[in-house]
């Protein structure tokens, strides 16, 4: 039995609507949004006495998709350190490929985004860069050349 393909990724924040801003920005479409009133989360996450707000944005005319969740019971838990460096244990960053880099950067920092090092050529098959956000989301792009 073979995996059919990868769903989503989950990004636990507290300002959803800033990240959701972020996340558009980049180009996601927003696909929906509201409390997740489905009582059987609480036994899938493994957590009682659950109430969150979910957003599901999915990439344009792909498969991909990224599930943002706002807890307001039980309270979210801040990582440590806040801005985790890239070899921190665990899930990093998420990377999409964009048309022009520049562009994309640029309109990112409209939401209070940072490049996290620099926009580096990679052989001549990739112009690359990983770009801090809102809650201290990392996303890479890559630009194909």
């Amino acid at each position: 039995m073979a995996i059919q393909r990868m769903d989503n990724v989950l990004i636990v924040v507290e300002d959803l609507d800033a990240v959701i801003a972020f996340f558009v920005e980049l180009g996601m479409e927003l696909e929906g949004r509201g409390p997740l009133d489905w009582p059987g989360a609480e036994r899938v996450v493994g957590l009682e006495d659950v109430s969150q707000d979910v957003a599901m944005l999915r990439v344009p005319d792909g498969p991909g998709r990224i599930e943002l969740a706002k807890f307001h019971r039980p309270k979210a838990i801040t990582p440590e350190p806040k801005d985790a460096p890239a070899n921190t244990l665990g899930i990093r960053r998420v990377m999409f490929a964009v048309d022009d880099i520049e562009d994309v950067v640029a309109r990112l920092r409209g939401h209070g985004a940072e490049l996290v090092g620099a926009v580096e050529r990679y052989e001549d098959i990739y112009r690359l860069c990983y770009v801090r956000g809102p809650e201290g989301i990392v996303v890479g792009l890559a630009e194909e050349l």
